[in-house]
């Protein structure tokens, strides 16, 4: 019995490693989603980790090097949130634009900080990867 305990123990810790959020983010396919559940991990889970998992290197480093969720919101997004719903534009109007690799969505924010509440509209572009996978590759200006 005391040979396989540790054997059990590891096993649960392999099992529970594969349920991070990090690896999920980085696993969907629809350049929506990954916008959403980046702002999310930013803004919600206050994860910058698991943001800078979907973006292109370059956007990655800029995110890592502010290190906190509240820095990256302030200094990148001109956005500051306590707790946010995101939603994709889903309007009749094609805002969203996808190319054979290429998309740029717009996301709209409705949210509150200290007990303000805050509306906002944010567009980024998303490129494909060889391997399939969406990355932010860019902050767009305000469209409006």
């Amino acid at each position: 019995m005391t040979k396989i305990f540790p054997l059990i123990l590891l096993t649960i810790f392999l099992v529970s490693a594969c349920g991070s959020g990090e690896e999920e983010i980085t696993k969907i396919d629809n350049p929506e989603l990954v916008a959403v559940a980046f702002f999310d991990a930013l803004y919600n889970e206050k994860d910058v980790t698991k943001a800078a998992s979907v973006c292109e290197p370059k956007l990655a480093r800029l995110i890592l090097h502010y290190r906190s969720p509240q820095a990256v919101a302030r200094h990148l997004f001109n956005m500051s949130y306590d707790k946010v719903k995101i939603k994709p534009d889903d309007s009749g109007v094609k805002l969203r634009k996808q190319f054979k690799h290429k998309a740029t969505i717009t996301l709209y924010f409705d949210g509150y900080h200290q007990e303000n509440h805050l509306k906002n509209v944010k567009r980024i572009s998303l490129v494909q990867t060889n391997d399939g996978k969406w990355v932010i590759n860019e902050i767009l200006k305000d469209p409006f």
